[in-house]
């Protein structure tokens, strides 16, 4: 069924116009080596490739316009069609006619450099054809092709160009014919999953079973036998792809069991959600309860107990990883913003199988938090890694921390983040509501006008807020069917309390799932909702050791934190009382507009730096009260080099006894 959502939202509408204006074409000199930009290294590795990015002159070597070899990393086809998917969405909001020539002209290139037989992928077709689907735990071959399929689809659907479709169905009929469960063919899969979401969005764009059945059998086999790795065993006399990743344990590419017998978060975190996220898919495709049934004890552990408050994931820089429950350290965390983003895509899969208003929190938290963060209000500077705590010169000098960044670099020796923020939030349009049959569901707020087909008519949705920064929004929904239909609102985890009217009227409504249901014929109907959106406090689960003693603060859907612009340095020495007022202003000609919090706290005063490194007494120090100010997470590092820090020390206030309470107290958060 089809559906339509234009975005008038002046908090969206900035940051669309910032990736057409800015984003895209900035991206483009990038990929094209036509700007003089510094490349910085992720992390301290001397393996990491800084010179250039090279994308498109490797296709072009690849088509034969030009002679030369590779470089850049053997996944560095992906910046090129991540680019062409933004690009994609971009028109399909609004079409230009030169950005659309050019794109027509990368889609030509894409197809010159594609082999006879369908095959594609430049490393191997420039410097290496002997070893194709011969080291799939390090040749991305998979994962560029995913990619490749995806931006087919969307720039497909946006300008009805037949040659990039038909060049993806080529590329997965040629994998098709390599791999699957029959004699002679390979029975493996990839080592970063990603071929199996491109498949789908191929199936849903042709109705070919055959990508659907490619994508189950990926997923399926997945762990069963790591064919991928008794495949290097013959390269073993040959140079790696990508030197180490032979040394990483099967958790990492998570083969360590089959796929539907996982049931914690474990390896690389963006190829973990992303192969949640084809699960996902699959299972209501294909009926699959029990892949179905696996996503859900993934989704558990992931929101339970390894997940971040701004929604990053991913604690530790080796590997790109998880670790184990509960381990969420503040200032060596990894919080990949590609990571993410793939849990923004898991997130939005599971609410398709089932309507459960987490699954939208979830996502609204990653998408308004890290995955803002990961790109600066000039669309040109960009983080890989997402910290909670930042002190500029522990970062530069500890080499433990070299992957965290106190600014954010203008390009990244691997550049798989900026391209995959463009086409996300060139798309934030899809992810407003969820059609099921006959009924909609509204996880998303933002001022739009949208249309649905229906199963007997058409519906129109106008929505209107000044969200995030208010709490307010109203729907004015219309439809030409005259039987009832059902729209459903989430009602937003991080409230405690809302209001609802409808044409005037309050109405009491219970919450199902964390949504509320109007069931009638809708014809030009006004729903009002009202959340309560004060200032609120968080406190992590006691096993998180690091946040004992601390709370967060957020607003609405945003996460908050200090920076040293606004509170000086030395931000661990802030304190906050457990029962000060917390007050919200919103500051037009700050950080492009933001909403503010601001208290009175208190800052401990060390008198002198000459203090000696221990004691065996405490030392005696003195508060000094201290106004503090904390801007939006996702803004922060706009201002130049300085602290920032998003939990804070709680003093908890003195309490008496209630009577008749025992000695001991239990408080659970």
């Amino acid at each position: 069924m089809e559906k339509k959502v234009i975005i008038q939202d002046k908090f969206w509408l900035r940051y669309r116009e910032l990736i057409r204006k800015e984003m895209i074409p900035y991206q483009w000199n990038v990929l094209n080596d036509s700007i003089d930009i510094k490349i910085e290294k992720e992390r301290n590795d001397n393996t990491l490739l800084l010179e250039k990015s090279h994308a498109i002159m490797n296709f072009k070597i690849a088509a034969g316009r030009e002679q030369g070899h590779h470089y850049g990393w053997i996944f560095q086809d992906s910046d090129v069609y991540k680019w062409l998917e933004a690009v994609a969405y971009s028109l399909k909001e609004k079409m230009d006619e030169n950005l659309k020539d050019l794109a027509d002209e990368v889609v030509d290139l894409i197809a010159e450099a594609q082999e006879d037989d369908g095959y594609l992928s430049t490393y191997f077709t420039i410097d290496a054809p002997e070893r194709k689907y011969r080291c799939l735990n390090e040749s991305h071959e998979l994962y560029c092709a995913g990619h490749f399929m995806e931006a087919a689809v969307a720039y497909y659907d946006a300008v009805k160009n037949q040659k990039v479709l038909d060049t993806a169905c080529c590329l997965a009929d040629c994998i098709d014919r390599n791999f699957g469960r029959e004699e002679g063919k390979i029975h493996g899969y990839d080592g970063h999953e990603e071929v199996e979401i491109g498949l789908l969005r191929l199936y849903e764009a042709t109705g070919d079973k055959r990508y659907l059945q490619l994508s189950c059998y990926f997923l399926e086999e997945r762990g069963k036998d790591p064919y991928f790795l008794s495949r290097q065993k013959a390269e073993e006399q040959r140079p790696p792809l990508i030197e180490g990743m032979d040394q990483w344990p099967l958790e990492y590419y998570q083969v360590h069991k089959p796929a539907l017998e996982q049931t914690t978060a474990e390896g690389h975190a963006v190829r973990l959600v992303y192969l949640c996220t084809a699960m996902a898919q699959v299972a209501r495709e294909t009926k699959n309860e029990k892949m179905l049934e696996a996503c859900r004890k993934l989704w558990r552990n992931i929101v339970d107990k390894r997940m971040y408050i701004t929604g990053g994931i991913g604690s530790t820089v080796h590997g790109e990883a998880f670790t184990t429950d509960y381990d969420l350290p503040d200032d060596t965390m990894y919080c990949e913003t590609c990571a993410s983003i793939g849990l923004v895509f898991f997130a939005h899969q599971m609410l398709k199988n089932e309507t459960y208003g987490e699954y939208a929190d979830v996502m609204e938290r990653a998408l308004y938090n890290t995955v803002l963060a990961g790109m600066a209000l000039d669309g040109k500077h960009f983080f890989y890694v997402n910290p909670l705590e930042v002190v500029p010169e522990k970062v530069k000098k500890d080499p433990g921390k070299s992957h965290v960044k106190p600014v954010r670099p203008q390009w990244l020796g691997c550049a798989c983040c900026p391209p995959n923020l463009a086409r996300l939030l060139a798309s934030v349009d899809e992810y407003v509501y969820i059609q099921k049959e006959n009924t909609i569901l509204a996880n998303l707020f933002m001022n739009c006008e949208s249309s649905f087909q229906m199963p007997k008519g058409e519906c129109t949705i106008m929505q209107k807020t000044n969200y995030p920064w208010d709490g307010n929004v109203e729907f004015i929904i219309g439809s030409t069917a005259e039987e009832p239909m059902t729209f459903a609102v989430r009602i937003p985890g991080w409230t405690d309390n809302y209001m609802i009217k409808m044409n005037g009227r309050t109405l009491s409504l219970e919450v199902k799932n964390g949504y509320v249901f109007f069931e009638k014929a809708f014809a030009a109907d006004h729903i009002q909702i009202e959340f309560e959106m004060k200032p609120k406090r968080w406190y992590a689960n006691p096993h998180v050791s690091n946040e004992n003693g601390k709370t967060a603060l957020s607003r609405g859907p945003l996460i908050y934190c200090m920076e040293g612009a606004d509170n000086g340095d030395c931000l661990h020495l802030l304190e906050l009382k457990e029962d000060e007022e917390i007050q919200y202003s919103y500051e037009e000609n700050l950080l492009g507009g933001v909403g503010t919090l601001h208290t009175c706290g208190m800052k401990l005063d060390l008198g002198h730096s000459d203090m000696p490194l221990y004691l065996s007494r405490h030392f005696e120090t003195e508060k000094v009260k201290k106004k503090i100010k904390w801007v939006p997470y996702y803004s922060w590092a706009n201002r130049g080099e300085n602290e920032m820090s998003v939990w804070i020390r709680e003093e908890k206030v003195p309490r008496g006894k209630p009577a008749g309470m025992p000695n001991k107290m239990k408080e659970v958060f």
